[in-house]
C-alpha cells in the first residue's frame, strides 16, 4: 500500500505564496548516513576563497560584498562574505562583533536605495562552508512579497534594468566606503560625446561590433546612437560634393554679393554662364595727390588746407620781408 501524501501546508494559501493551482507534496527521501562535502571542506576548493577583489562591488579588511551576475527580480540582493576561511561558528570574537556591525551596516546601505522597503538577512550554508550572509530588498509598496517566499520571487519577478542595477551596486559601495575599504563598483557612464557636425550619425553596417567579454559601459561609451530622424541633415549631399580650395570670396550661394547677378545680365544682356566660378576682386584705389599747378613739391600745411577747407589756390604766396613784418 502506498503512503497517503500529506496535505498540502496551510501556507501555499497565503498571499505570499507565489503559485497557486493544484499542489503535491513531494515524497520525503530517506536520509543519508553522511552527508556530502560542502564547497570548501574536505579538499574541495572554494570559489569564495579563489575569487580576485574585482569580482566584488567593495572590499575591506577582514569581509568582501558581492552581487550577482547580472541583475533579477528584486531591486538588489548581495553576499557578505569573510575574508578568512571561516563558518558562522568558527568565527573569533573580532570577527563575530565585526559580523554585527556589517550586518547593520549593509542593511542601512540597501534601505537607503530608492524603492526598498525592508531588507532581509539570511544564512543557510548548505552549498558552501565560506561564511556567506544574504541580504535581499523587497521593493517598496509590493505587499505580496513579504515573509519567508522573497527567496523564489526574485527568479520569478522580471528582471530590473542593468542601469538601475549597476547605478544601486555604486551607491551601497559607496555607503560602506564611508566607513572604510574600497568601492569597486561603479554607475552607469554618461554619453557626453556630441556629433562633431548637425550632419546625421548613422552606424555603418561595416563598423566592428563590441568585442565579447567587454562590460556594458564601454560599449555605450563608445558606440553612437543613431539619430531620431534618418537623413535629417541641414547639407544636400556629402561631405566630398563641396569643391575644395575652389570657392570664391565671398563664399558661393552665402553672401549678398554671390547673390546679386552682374550689371550687364540685370540690363539685360546675354551672356554664356561662367565654366569656372568667378572671383570677385576688389581693386585697391588711392586718392589722386594734390598738386599746386604743375610743381610736385607742394606744402604739408596747403595739403592739409585742401582737405580741410577746399582747395588750394595755385597762386603762389607772397613773400613777406622784414620790414613788413610787424
Amino acid at each position: 500500500m502506498h503512503d497517503t501524501p500529506p496535505a498540502v501546508p496551510d501556507f501555499t494559501q497565503w498571499p505570499s505564496f507565489p503559485f497557486e493551482g493544484d499542489l503535491r507534496v513531494k515524497p520525503l527521501a530517506d536520509p543519508v548516513s553522511v552527508e556530502p562535502p560542502r564547497k570548501g571542506e574536505a579538499h574541495r576548493e572554494c570559489t569564495a576563497c579563489l575569487a580576485p577583489d574585482d569580482a566584488y562591488i567593495w572590499v575591506g579588511e577582514r569581509w568582501r560584498v558581492r552581487a550577482m551576475d547580472r541583475p533579477t527580480g528584486l531591486p538588489m540582493v548581495l553576499i557578505l562574505e569573510s575574508r578568512s576561511h571561516l563558518d558562522l561558528g568558527d568565527l573569533p570574537n573580532l570577527l563575530a562583533a565585526e559580523l554585527g556591525v556589517m550586518t547593520v551596516r549593509l542593511e542601512r546601505a540597501i534601505r537607503s536605495l530608492d524603492g526598498v522597503a525592508r531588507v532581509h538577512v539570511n544564512r543557510w550554508g548548505d552549498g558552501s562552508a565560506h561564511l556567506h550572509m544574504w541580504f535581499l530588498a523587497r521593493p517598496y509598496g509590493r505587499l505580496q512579497l513579504r515573509g519567508t517566499f522573497l527567496s523564489l520571487w526574485d527568479s520569478i519577478l522580471p528582471p530590473i534594468s542593468e542601469d538601475q542595477w549597476r547605478e544601486n551596486l555604486a551607491l551601497v559601495a559607496a555607503w560602506l566606503a564611508e566607513f572604510g575599504g574600497r568601492p569597486l563598483a561603479e554607475p552607469p557612464r554618461i554619453q557626453w560625446q556630441t556629433p562633431s557636425s548637425l550632419t546625421a550619425q548613422s552606424t555603418s553596417p561595416t563598423d566592428p561590433a563590441p568585442a565579447e567579454g567587454r562590460s556594458l559601459l564601454d560599449a555605450i561609451g563608445e558606440t553612437a546612437e543613431p539619430p531620431d530622424a534618418p537623413g535629417a541633415s541641414i547639407s544636400s549631399g556629402p561631405p566630398d560634393s563641396v569643391e575644395p580650395a575652389r570657392r570664391p570670396v565671398p563664399e558661393e550661394g552665402t553672401g549678398a554679393a554671390a547673390q546679386r547677378p552682374p550689371e550687364s545680365e540685370a540690363a539685360g544682356t546675354t551672356r554664356p554662364a561662367p565654366t569656372t566660378p568667378q572671383v570677385f576682386e576688389v581693386a585697391e584705389t588711392h586718392p589722386e595727390p594734390v598738386t599746386a599747378g604743375n610743381d610736385p613739391q607742394v606744402d604739408t600745411a596747403q595739403t592739409r588746407q585742401q582737405h580741410t577747407t577746399g582747395p588750394v589756390s595755385a597762386e603762389p604766396e607772397p613773400k613777406i620781408s622784414g620790414s613788413q613784418r610787424g
